[in-house]
């Protein structure tokens, strides 16, 4: 299985290459972040000796487990938190996390202003829209998006690098992806975190700076309680 993930890695790194250039984009201009919630650290280490540095994980008491040490023995490790933050995990994704995709309230927002400060470690944010208006799913809803990132920006000093969204599944996931470059290029936001296995090379020409790629890479998730 590790293997494959390994080969899985080069399959997906040609497509977004490919992608990139369909979409008349330069080499390189795609982040692939490799998701690797569910997998332990040994099944992940083989994509790391691939050269893949970006990883994705939902949960900070999961990753807690598995990144310290890949990242005290890999110099260059970028993880990013891509699953909704409960503000009571807020100083431990501080720590750990080198950022954060899923900001989408106010709340959260002011925890981890105040845990950035403490800490004096200041992961990248990005804030999570919520573009299907799903009630289940975390993320602000667009409308009220563009007051939210300037409340952060102006009211509590935190800078706002991009946007990430997830489109209900049985969307055509298109218009998503075209509402979240609107909303960034609206906020003068350049990182755009949208598109997964499925639907990667449609967010790529609708502007992704920013791929979350797990299945495609390492293969079926095991079965989480």
């Amino acid at each position: 299985m590790t293997d494959a993930a390994a080969k899985q890695l080069a399959v997906v790194r040609a497509r977004i290459a490919a992608a990139e250039r369909a979409a008349g984009r330069v080499h390189g201009d795609v982040c692939l972040v490799a998701v690797s919630k569910t997998f332990g650290a040994d099944e992940i280490a083989p994509v790391i000796a691939a050269g893949q540095r970006v990883f994705g994980e939902n949960r900070v008491q999961e990753a807690q487990h598995k990144w310290p040490n890949l990242k005290a023995t890999t110099p260059g490790i970028e993880l990013h938190l891509i699953g909704p933050l409960q503000t009571n995990k807020a100083a431990a994704a501080v720590t750990l996390f080198d950022v954060i995709e899923t900001l989408d309230r106010p709340k959260l927002a002011r925890v981890l202003a105040g845990e950035m400060a403490r800490q004096k470690r200041y992961p990248r944010l990005y804030v999570q829209i919520n573009t299907g208006a799903e009630p289940q799913k975390a993320g602000i809803l667009p409308e009220y998006s563009t007051e939210f990132i300037a409340w952060c920006r102006n009211d509590i000093g935190l800078e706002i690098e991009g946007l990430m969204c997830i489109p209900p599944v049985e969307d055509e996931p298109r218009k998503h992806f075209a509402l979240l470059a609107e909303l960034a290029h609206a906020n003068g936001l350049k990182t755009l975190s949208m598109g997964m296995s499925a639907d990667f090379e449609t967010a790529i020409a609708l502007g992704a700076t920013h791929v979350r790629v797990g299945s495609a890479i390492f293969g079926t998730r095991p079965r989480m309680d």
